[in-house]
């Protein structure tokens, strides 16, 4: 059972998803608020066994809005996994999602179909990354007048594109210093290095990196 939090500010949009939930058997919402402050007091308040897999966010909230919310939920509880869903479905705010270390981006719009299979898909797979997300990423980047946030993958050295490569694969510090025959205080080198020039917060966010620069493959489709 995947175990779904939800902060929508959208009070029947919230109940919606509550209800469309409600009649599917591997989710279960443990947690749905329509205020960002009530959510972070509630998250704080929740046992560990109720803890939530996936947090499904709104982008346009206030006081805090999505991406404020985000910053503070992957500072505070890096393991939880976060699916942005919003009606602005634009290549710049899927760009920024690199940044922010989301792992899919969902617009509002959406079926059950492609919701589900985005959850199923970020429970198993840690992301969930369509090829068009890929395509308005790479034509974000192609047509940037100013100097690109996100570095192309041209930038990275050839031993940290295999880092890169192998941090994709679940593999730890200790698994990939095995496989390249490094150190492990090598690889955690490599891996802070490969965040600060990529500009990415966490693996989630490399992966998405490594998947618009063709490093990595999209996950497969359930």
């Amino acid at each position: 059972m995947i175990k779904i939090s939800i902060i929508d500010d959208e009070q029947l949009f919230l109940e919606g998803l509550k209800l469309l939930f409600s009649n599917e058997n591997k989710v279960e919402v443990v947690l749905a608020e329509n205020n960002a402050n009530d959510f972070i007091e509630k998250l704080e308040q929740t046992k560990p066994s109720f803890f939530p897999d996936i947090a499904l966010v709104d982008i346009q909230m206030k006081p805090i809005n999505g991406f404020e919310l985000v910053a503070i939920l992957k500072e505070k509880y890096p393991e939880l996994k976060l699916i942005i869903l919003s009606s602005h479905y634009k290549k710049n705010v899927i760009g920024h999602m690199i940044k922010l270390g989301v792992s899919a981006f969902i617009p509002k719009n959406a079926n059950k179909t492609l919701l589900m299979e985005a959850i199923e898909a970020v429970y198993e797979f840690g992301v969930y990354f369509t090829k068009k997300d890929k395509d308005l990423v790479q034509d974000h980047l192609n047509f940037r007048t100013k100097k690109p946030s996100i570095i192309t993958k041209d930038q990275l050295s050839k031993r940290e594109i295999e880092v890169l490569e192998l941090i994709c694969t679940e593999k730890t510090n200790h698994e990939i210093a095995e496989n390249l025959f490094l150190s492990k205080r090598t690889v955690e080198n490599h891996r802070q290095r490969i965040l600060e020039k990529v500009g990415a917060k966490n693996t989630v966010g490399l992966v998405v990196y490594a998947i618009v620069n063709d490093i990595h493959p999209l996950p497969p489709s359930f």
